[in-house]
């Protein structure tokens, strides 16, 4: 989903159509909050799920969403304690976390005092 949008992005494409699932719109939710994409919509077509992403563009048309890092794989999950979670870039990206409240960004987890896996990393 995330190296659909950046190419997207790439390419100045303004909307990126991703097949549904819970995680991907938890994710889009918390990207979208973070200004990173414009706009999230569920839609179904012929009995399946859509997500459509609209993409976040800055002032100088360079897309919001310049590099993404993924942490936790199915091969190796990477999971931090709230006290070891650390900033982006020294807080000019996000870490997108799955906890148990929810999934959410690095700042929320730290304010809420929760840990969870680190699914990916976003400047």
């Amino acid at each position: 989903m995330l190296n659909r949008v950046l190419n997207a992005g790439k390419i100045n494409k303004p909307q990126v159509c991703v097949d549904y699932s819970n995680a991907k719109l938890a994710v889009a939710t918390v990207l979208k909050q973070e200004g990173y994409l414009a706009g999230v919509a569920k839609r179904a077509k012929r009995n399946h799920n859509y997500l459509y992403l609209d993409i976040a563009y800055a002032e100088d048309g360079q897309p919001a969403l310049t590099k993404v890092q993924r942490i936790s794989k199915p091969s190796r999950r990477v999971y931090e304690k709230a006290t070891a979670i650390k900033s982006v870039r020294q807080g000019l990206g996000i870490a997108v976390i799955s906890t148990p409240k929810g999934v959410m960004t690095d700042r929320q987890a730290r304010k809420e005092k929760v840990g969870g896996e680190v699914m990916l990393r976003i400047w």
